[in-house]
């Protein structure tokens, strides 16, 4: 390709929130801007970078003549750690020190395409939770479009923390508001959201801190987000309907784009489809070990890239696994117990070695779509119960912090896809939760609605239905609009 035909094209860079579940989603947005004729370079911090190097092997980021990986520091003290990084500190030291780094990047990308022909920067994807982009954005005269990893229920929940403060209802008054039923108190004036309760809200406003790190990072990201000249989400119109309704009466444009693993599986660009981003390596044998056992009858049970539990809380989950009598399949990564490696009791497993496998990380999309599994024990993370929604899988929820409590709340109350175990676990209701999610009526009837919104998720990303004309609209409206020396 001659340097004249590259700087037609329009350059998107792409940049996620350091973690697992945002760099997934933000890579299948990069895959499908590329495969419509984006140069892309997609920027990940150093130390992301360095465990992708290890868990994938050293040639694994050369990427593709006109599909770039670049690095930022994340502010953080050195560290060659192989565990997902502490997220407060993380957002803290992003929203504080990255956005230098980011503005020389955009300034060497540009400087570099008078040079190497490759084209010069002309908007940027970033993450939502990385607004400090919207300033370099700004600076170089480009559109930036702000990617929720969330759903929107859950991004409706964050934008009320202002008010919420402002009501007296957050911070809570004191350590006994968690237990004393104070977290039932309806809240009935959030646009779009019936019927939920203060605990249904993102976890960050339970503290008792007003100067609490989390609840403050939000409150300045959600205010700032409204810059952006547009807002997408990896969901489905008819999934979050009155939600989105009530977000697009209030703010910047919004564009729904999900599943969008549904609209990569589409691409017909293998090289593409290739390139994968994992900070664990996979373990693939659990595909092969999926392929011996019959359909619907594992238990895939994943708590996500960021969720730990103490030890007591990982031997109540595995004995509650090994009580049901059920076949699982249990990704434990290195780092899933806080402060310790994670060690299960021998005698469980003794008791499961023939109904079981446990690896440290795997292909979840691959997982899911697999017709052995059966039922989904899960965090809720979003990633984890849009790619459940799209593979029909029903699922038992342990909601850990952030969005899940959103997710949890929709899956079980509004989908009907889910039922909840309690934060306190105990073996005998993570039996009980697991048998019935498998075997039971109310099992079968999650199930059906499960196969009901997987139809309703690929009906939205074929082509000339909602997602799949709301990327091509997000694209031609706002990513390729002239710059703006």
């Amino acid at each position: 390709m001659g340097a004249t035909e590259m700087t037609q094209k329009p350059h998107a860079v792409c940049i996620p929130f350091p973690a697992q579940s945002h760099i997934n989603a933000m890579l299948n947005l990069a895959k499908l801007l590329y495969h419509r004729g984006f140069h892309v370079t997609f920027v990940n911090t150093e130390y992301n970078h360095n465990r992708l190097l290890r868990s994938r092997g050293p040639s694994s980021l050369d990427g593709l003549p006109s599909f770039r990986f670049r690095t930022i520091p994340d502010g953080l003290p050195p560290s060659d750690g192989d565990a997902t990084q502490d997220i407060p500190a993380l957002c803290q030291s992003t929203e504080e020190c990255c956005l230098p780094y980011f503005q020389d990047l955009l300034k060497r990308l540009n400087e570099e395409s008078a040079t190497s022909g490759s084209p010069p920067v002309s908007c940027v994807v970033s993450d939502g939770s990385l607004t400090f982009t919207l300033d370099a954005a700004e600076a170089v005269g480009v559109p930036e479009v702000l990617f929720w990893t969330i759903s929107a229920c859950a991004f409706m929940g964050f934008l009320q923390f202002r008010s919420l403060i402002d009501e007296g209802l957050a911070p809570l008054k004191d350590a006994s508001y968690l237990t004393n039923g104070y977290l039932d108190t309806v809240i009935d004036w959030i646009p779009g959201m019936r019927n939920i309760r203060l605990r249904d809200l993102p976890s960050f406003i339970r503290t008792t801190d007003p100067d609490d790190p989390m609840l403050n990072f939000c409150l300045v990201e959600f205010a700032r987000a409204k810059r952006a000249s547009a807002w997408v989400f990896n969901t489905f119109e008819r999934l979050e309907h009155e939600v989105l309704e009530a977000l697009k009466a209030m703010f910047p444009p919004i564009y729904t784009i999900g599943p969008i693993h549904l609209l990569v599986e589409q691409l017909s660009d293998d090289e593409t489809r290739l390139i994968r981003f994992n900070l664990w390596k996979e373990d693939l044998g659990c595909l092969e070990w999926l392929d011996s056992k019959p359909p619907s009858s594992v238990v895939y049970v994943n708590f996500g890239s960021i969720t730990v539990m103490s030890p007591a809380q990982l031997v109540e989950f595995a004995w509650g696994l090994a009580n049901s009598g059920q076949v699982f399949l249990w990704v434990i990564r290195p780092d899933l117990v806080i402060g310790n490696t994670a060690i299960l009791p021998p005698d469980f497993l003794a008791a499961t070695r023939e109904r079981s496998l446990l690896v440290s990380w795997c292909p979840q999309e691959r997982v899911l779509s697999h017709s052995a599994v059966g039922g989904f024990l899960t965090h809720c993370g979003w990633n984890s119960i849009i790619e459940s929604i799209a593979a029909s899988v029903p699922v038992a929820c342990w909601p850990f912090f952030a969005d899940q409590q959103t997710n949890c709340r929709y899956s079980c109350q509004e989908w009907g896809i889910g039922m909840e175990i309690d934060n306190d676990v105990k073996r005998d209701e993570v039996e009980r939760q697991v048998r019935e999610l498998m075997e039971g009526e109310r099992g079968k009837e999650m199930k059906r609605k499960a196969m009901e919104w997987k139809e309703m998720a690929r009906e939205a990303t074929r082509p000339s239905e909602s997602s799949f004309l709301n990327l091509d609209e997000m694209i031609n409206k706002v990513l390729l609009s002239p710059r703006r020396d």
